[in-house]
């Protein structure tokens, strides 16, 4: 049998559900019921692995989750910082340049300077 997500697993709970042992005189032939048997153990084990090999995973993405949240925040912090410096750096900018001007128009008027 084969199963879209794991080629590994024998038996789907349909073929479980519709499974029908022939009768021997004494009841169902032994060995036919042992390897349906195994199958279906083998198939539990698989899961079991399945599971196993999933919540480890879930449990690795959600650690890388929660350290790249706690990056983002800081990221995120920093730029705000950044932003907030740069919007007050702007405008000392402004203001420096507005000095500047001004200074110039002064030094033109004191010293008579027309460029």
């Amino acid at each position: 049998m084969y199963n879209e997500k794991n080629e590994k697993i024998l038996l789907t709970a349909q073929d479980i559900f519709e499974k029908d042992f022939k009768i021997d005189a004494r009841g169902y032939r032994p060995q036919e019921v042992d390897k349906f048997l195994d199958m279906i153990i083998a198939d539990y084990t698989e899961f079991s692995a399945i599971i196993k090999r999933q919540e480890k995973e879930i449990q690795s993405l959600t650690s890388d989750n929660v350290k790249l949240k706690q990056e983002y925040s800081k990221l995120r912090s920093r730029l705000d910082a950044a932003s907030d410096e740069g919007s007050s750096t702007s405008k000392n900018s402004v203001n420096n340049v507005d000095l500047l001007r001004r200074i110039s128009q002064l030094e033109k008027v004191v010293f008579g300077r027309n460029e």
